[in-house]
């Protein structure tokens, strides 16, 4: 398995953008919609899968793109390719705030295990599949944990993570982790889910009722806000969830939407 070699530049802070260096003929996939800007000779085509096995036959194919509904995602890929003959580039984001994360796989051993929502871009050549949490108590209890997304290769990809990404290598050791908190793990890493403690921490300690618990040897990805997280806490305080804006409740606030037609 060869992947292109291929440059980029991080934007940004919290808002991040990876702007991606091709050279000619030179190719990066990416989810559906992800693309922020590209310059010309940066020719796009949705495909079915990520072109890492050309040769694998129509059924093939359609059986490992199939995997993907199972976590969400389109069943299609976009790639985008340098037709030119000079050094052109195409820029990606994330769909909310956060951190956007390089990966260089073949420094981690060739493969990652990452939340199914996390990957945004990879070096052509990067396989994108899935895989399934084995545990029980991950399969009923874990949330996001259950299926996972399995990106394997020896070059680049890029995940995006909410809030901060903090890298942990956990050498024999057990980190327990909320889990909407997990971003990626390497595959000497075993996931499971464990109660978060007695019943009164469960019931009323406001960590919920599992954690994750990471044993062994490896990295561990993790993000500081959870997507989950945020949405929320933004539905929480929704003005047309609540009939009512935070901050708002006095008749100069009423009238006020009035006039902008938030009462319409």
């Amino acid at each position: 398995m060869t992947s292109h070699e291929i440059d980029y530049t991080i934007y940004g802070d919290d808002l991040q953008a990876v702007e991606v260096e091709l050279d000619p003929q030179e190719t990066v996939i990416a989810e559906a919609g992800a693309m922020n800007w590209m310059e010309q000779d940066i020719a796009f085509e949705a495909k079915m899968g990520d072109g890492s096995t050309p040769n694998q036959g129509f059924f093939g194919g359609l059986l490992n793109v199939g995997k993907r509904v199972l976590t969400g995602e389109s069943l299609f890929m976009t790639h985008f390719t340098n037709v030119g003959v000079s050094k052109r580039r195409v820029a990606f984001s994330s769909p909310y705030p956060g951190k956007i994360m390089p990966v260089d796989l073949k420094r981690r051993g060739g493969t990652l295990l990452c939340q199914k929502d996390a990957f945004l871009c990879a070096a052509k050549g990067t396989s994108v599949s899935i895989a399934f949490n084995k545990r029980f108590g991950a399969g009923f209890f874990g949330g996001e944990g259950f299926i996972l997304q399995k990106l394997q290769g020896d070059g680049l990809a890029f995940l995006h993570a909410g809030g901060t990404v903090v890298e942990r290598h956990l050498n024999n050791e057990t980190l327990r982790v909320d889990t909407g908190c997990i971003v990626g793990f390497t595959p000497g890493i075993d996931y499971n889910i464990e109660a978060s403690g007695g019943l009164k921490s469960m019931f009323f300690g406001g960590e919920g009722l599992f954690l994750a618990t990471l044993r062994g040897t490896g990295t561990v990805y993790l993000q500081t806000l959870p997507f989950s997280r945020l949405a929320d806490r933004v539905i929480r305080h929704a003005p047309a969830l609540q009939g009512r804006s935070k901050g708002e409740g006095s008749v100069l606030g009423s009238l006020g939407r009035m006039v902008d037609g938030d009462n319409f």
